[in-house]
């Protein structure tokens, strides 16, 4: 957060972090209506920018508010997760929980740019990384059967986070989720796809509070 703020004072006037805390309990509405009211204090226009530095839940989450603060404002996406950089920063879909329902409120908002830093990748702890491979093995079962059989002969390199085996997994991904997204990008058809795993996956996480690529997997 320091780093990118300070290279962003560079160019913009005003830099003002807001920070919640972290888990997927945070994805409400209420955490929603406290960002709206920073963003008033600090007087956010409708050319101004709004920028996701986190996990999904950081990037469902500011996506939401930039698609409905003053009806529509810029968003950048720099997600520090695996499992955000391969899944939930591509495609525009943003949005909050209902009390225990997953993502029930959103709209579809795409980013101004997905800016990733793989190092990031080394600041994760294990199970995160883990539940994030969940979706990249999703991923490469629905649709790209190269990136399995990569998974299965470099596995050593993924699990070690080696940079370029990480680069390669990272850009397989996210290729298959955006000619998805081309394809249906409201969602009314083969996007459905990409839920693989999901329909159950989401019933475990709001029974048992496993991060989202567990249950998935």
């Amino acid at each position: 957060l320091e780093e990118i703020t300070d290279s962003l004072k560079e160019n913009f006037t005003l830099v003002q972090p807001f920070v919640f805390p972290a888990g997927e309990e945070q994805k409400q509405l209420s955490t929603i209506a406290c960002l709206y009211q920073h963003l008033l204090r600090q007087k956010v226009e409708r050319n101004d920018l709004l920028l996701a530095l986190g996990g999904g839940v950081t990037g469902d989450m500011t996506g939401f508010a930039a698609a409905t603060y003053r009806r529509g404002i810029r968003f950048v996406q720099v997600p520090t997760t695996l499992l955000a950089q391969v899944d939930s920063s591509v495609g525009g879909k943003t949005g909050v929980d209902l009390d225990q329902y997953k993502n029930m409120i959103g709209s579809f908002h795409q980013p101004l740019l997905v800016f990733m830093n793989l190092w990031t990748l080394r600041t994760l702890p294990d199970i995160q990384f883990t539940a994030g491979m969940g979706e990249v093995i999703k991923t490469a079962l629905i649709r790209d059967a190269a990136l399995f059989d990569f998974l299965e002969s470099g596995s050593k390199a993924v699990m070690e986070k080696d940079s370029e085996a990480m680069r390669q997994v990272i850009r397989a991904c996210c290729e298959v989720k955006a000619a998805v997204v081309r394809e249906d990008p409201l969602d009314t058809g083969v996007r459905a796809v990409l839920n693989f795993g999901h329909t159950i996956g989401h019933g475990i996480e709001s029974v048992t509070g496993l991060y989202h690529g567990e249950c998935v997997a």
